[in-house]
């Protein structure tokens, strides 16, 4: 006679959503009576199975802690505790990218297009950068007691040299893509099961900085300094912990920064500007992050963590 295992003190009391949804979704291929009850207008799926229940506009308060939840919940699972943010235009091309323009723009006889491609070459040096840096900080941080993670926004430009590096040294990287009008698609180099997709501006940043030990800024637009200046902000109210921010280029940055005249005109304090750091190689803003969280005095000390937004 076939004896019966005994059960786990520790085995569930109730199915899991999942399960339950897996039986309503057989029960209603089974059953003729279900079918009845099938059609869009119906409201008898369950309710965590209803996309047309989720989307509704009362339903907002929901949406917005899923999106929260999923990529926390997904990162704690990876182990993953402390990471560089990389920032930066979308529109800066891989260097290939940028020769080949400018070979295009030169057999065109384009003076215009000429320029444009001439400054998409010099810009294509920060794309250089990006992947070198992360790469430096994957292949660094590899051995620390908490590996430090190099997370972008998911997309193109600066943001796929920063998960192309990561991925150059076999390393994983997050990306963090938002939902955008021209339907912005990630970057071929992001770990996929780290590959999130946001809708919620909002929330997206704040994963940004929730496990972030430093702020990595490449030349941008309106939306790295969006990102650049919600931090800055942040750090000096105090609702943040101070940690390095680096801009890299400094010529850029000063002429669109000037943060000499926000000090004169009594906009922010003196030692506000003490909260940035130019640097122009990947080594040097390596060496940066090592001075300040002491990564090469033989410590491997491990970076504090934990929700900073």
């Amino acid at each position: 006679m076939e004896t019966k295992p005994h059960p786990s003190l520790t085995e569930r009391n109730f199915p899991s959503a999942e399960q339950e949804a897996a039986a309503a979704a057989r029960a209603a291929a089974v059953q003729a009576a279900a079918a009845r009850y099938a059609g869009p207008g119906s409201a008898y799926r369950l309710a965590f199975a209803d996309t047309d229940f989720l989307l509704r506009e009362e339903l907002r308060p929901v949406r917005m802690q899923l999106e929260l939840l999923k990529p926390e919940l997904i990162q704690q699972e990876h182990g993953i505790e402390s990471t560089i943010v990389i920032f930066g235009s979308a529109r800066i091309l891989p260097p290939e990218d940028a020769a080949g323009a400018l070979e295009a723009a030169r057999a065109a006889d384009d003076a215009a297009a000429l320029r444009r491609a001439e400054n998409a070459v010099a810009m294509s040096a920060y794309y250089t950068e990006a992947r070198r840096f992360a790469a430096l900080v994957t292949e660094r941080s590899r051995a620390h007691a908490t590996p430090i993670y190099v997370v972008t926004g998911g997309g193109p430009g600066i943001m796929e040299a920063g998960n192309r590096g990561a991925h150059d040294v076999g390393g994983k990287s997050i990306g963090l893509n938002i939902v955008l009008p021209h339907e912005q698609a990630p970057n071929p180099y992001i770990t996929p099961e780290l590959c999130f997709q946001f809708h919620y501006f909002a929330l997206r940043k704040m994963h940004f900085v929730m496990r972030s030990i430093a702020l990595v800024c490449f030349p941008g637009g309106f939306g790295t300094l969006d990102e650049l200046f919600e931090t800055l902000t942040l750090i000096q109210t105090g609702k943040s912990r101070a940690r390095p921010i680096l801009l890299f280029g400094r010529r850029f940055w000063e002429r669109l920064i000037d943060l000499p005249h926000l000090v004169d005109t009594g906009m922010i304090h003196a030692d506000d500007v003490g909260l940035i750091r130019y640097v122009e190689t990947a080594e040097e803003a390596w060496q940066a992050l090592a001075l300040h969280y002491g990564f090469d005095n033989g410590t491997r000390a491990k970076p504090a963590t934990g929700p900073a937004a």
